[in-house]
């Protein structure tokens, strides 16, 4: 894969859809892969219980994906420097997750892209991340 270069990019373009289908299978083995023990992550009972619909993503999978998101567009070379998220609705075992982007600004060698990560509820994440790119 290639890594985009500074020239590549200009501010206001949009970066390709992801889409992640956020399978029971999927919420559990990334909550255990971050060490998130907590019940609401992988038991549906529990999370029930506590008044949720269902089980959820962890706030660090859901970073991870945000990052990924940004990675996989800008390639393997990219140095990410900052990611900022605001979480939304809880992403939900059974939905989909679809993560949109665009590039909103470009200073002193970095880029910053804004990123939205919604479900059928609405917006589960909202941020930026700013990344250096090489020449």
């Amino acid at each position: 894969m290639r890594t985009l270069s500074r020239d590549d990019v200009e501010t206001g373009a949009a970066l390709p859809p992801l889409r992640i289908e956020l399978t029971p299978t999927t919420v559990i083995a990334t909550a255990l892969a971050t060490m998130d023990y907590t019940p609401v992550h992988h038991d549906v009972q529990v999370a029930r219980a506590q008044g949720s619909a269902g089980i959820f993503l962890n706030i660090l999978t859901t970073m991870g994906l945000v990052q990924r998101y940004v990675t996989d567009w800008a390639g393997p070379e990219a140095l990410v420097r900052c990611v900022n998220v605001r979480l939304g609705v809880p992403a939900y075992a059974g939905d989909t997750l679809t993560f949109g982007g665009t590039v909103t600004g470009r200073a002193g060698g970095e880029v910053t892209v804004e990123v939205r990560g919604a479900v059928s509820l609405g917006d589960h994440a909202i941020g930026t991340v700013r990344l250096t790119l090489p020449h």
